[in-house]
């Protein structure tokens, strides 16, 4: 029964990231196409740090700790290959969390160093890392 709940954190944790992660980017396109606007980019800027230490900070905490928990209560996964995959996909994903927040933190500055068509682009990053590790851990394969 622990292992359930631990495992449904895990997961709450991951959904929860991931929403956070798709949507940063979301606002830095919206972000550098009214920076010319100031009443609305400072609305951005709010959102952006609410998303980033609000939601996106505590998401990845928790699915890291849940993760940890589940890999230690289940030491077999250090044998299979599948997790040692699915653990370079998540240091491109933390990679990504860590970006975000430097963007965030650039563009607080009104240091808006990335073009729209860029921040679309960088905002299909985690789709890609999800394509990946979510058929890693149900399919294990390997």
């Amino acid at each position: 029964m622990a292992y359930l709940v631990i495992k449904s954190l895990h997961l709450i944790g991951v959904i929860t990231w991931f929403a956070g992660l798709f949507y940063i980017f979301r606002l830095y396109v919206y972000h550098v196409e009214n920076q010319n606007h100031s009443k609305t980019v400072d609305l951005f800027k709010t959102m952006e740090r609410r998303l980033y230490y609000a939601i996106t900070w505590p998401a990845m905490v928790l699915t890291t700790t849940m993760g940890i928990v589940l890999a230690l209560m289940n030491p077999s996964v250090f044998e299979s290959q599948w997790f040692f995959v699915k653990l370079v996909f998540l240091v491109f994903l933390f990679s990504y969390h860590f970006y975000s927040g430097y963007v965030r933190k650039r563009f607080l500055k009104d240091d808006v160093f990335l073009t729209s068509k860029q921040c679309r682009l960088i905002n299909e990053v985690p789709t890609l890392v999800l394509l990946v590790v979510v058929p890693l851990a149900i399919i294990k394969p390997f």
